[in-house]
Order: structure tokens, then sequence, then C-alpha cells
């Protein structure tokens, strides 16, 4: 899917008279659905501090709260920047959710500019994430960033 639909669809999803968690699974949904790759998507919100797992789309994790610089999230979290991970059993302080993941890129979400949650993205599929990917990850993390 071209790479202005999916930001437009997320835009509909965000205006939809919903509850804040139904918008988010739903777009953990339409990205799991849309493209190849993402085979978990999730939603972690900022709690004091730590991270706390929302609404997603894959198997289950173990990893519910995560501690700003803990991991991958952590870290994107603690440097409030994008992380891209190629290949995650290359990362000393990687938090693994599954034997299966290859690659992560983790997006931090901000409203009035403080960190308000992250949008994390696992693949089964080594170097899965592109530019591209991580320019339409993080308009859709601004957009998210209007409803938390």
């Amino acid at each position: 899917m071209e790479k202005k639909k999916i930001i437009e669809k997320v835009k509909k999803i965000v205006g939809k008279d919903e509850n804040r968690e139904s918008k988010l699974k739903d777009i953990c949904l339409f990205l799991h659905n849309e493209l190849d790759g993402y085979d978990w998507i999730g939603f972690y919100l900022v709690e004091d501090e730590e991270l706390v797992l929302g609404p997603y789309v894959g198997e289950p994790t173990d990893h519910t709260n995560i501690d700003f610089g803990e991991g991958v999230c952590g870290q994107a979290a603690e440097r409030e920047s994008t992380f891209l991970i190629d290949d995650v059993k290359q990362e000393d302080n990687y938090l693994s959710c599954s034997p299966k993941v290859e690659s992560e890129i983790v997006v931090p979400i901000f409203k009035e500019g403080e960190i308000v949650g992250e949008l994390d993205i696992d693949s089964h599929v080594k170097s899965r994430f592109s530019r591209v990917d991580e320019e339409v990850l993080e308009e859709i993390a601004t957009t998210v960033g209007k409803i938390l």
C-alpha cells in the first residue's frame, strides 16, 4: 500500500468516534493486515518513567512493563528517538519477545513535546524496515500523539 494511503487510513481511524484503546487496536490491526512482515505491532504508553503495554496485535509478550533505558524500546524512550534495528540478535540490550523476531523498529510518540508512548513493530524478517517505513511510522506517531 502506498505511503500516503497508509497515513490517510490511520488518520481516519484516529478520527473515529471510538475510545482511545479501540483506535490504537484498530491501527495495529490495519498495519498488521496491510504490510507484509509487520508481525507484531503494539503501543507502549508512558506511565511514571516506564513503558506500559497497551493495545497490540501478535503473539503475547512477557514485556508488559519496560523501564526507560531497558531494551530497544526503553532506549528509544530514553533518547526520544526512533530505533531501527536490522538484526535484533546483534543488540546487547535486546529484550526478546519471541525467538522468531529478526528486526524491529520503535518510534516514540510525543504530545506537546513530551514523550507519551511508542509504536513498536517486530518482524520475522531481517532488515525488514526501511527509511520509508520509518517516515510513515513517524507520521503515524505524530497523528497518534494527538489522542494520547
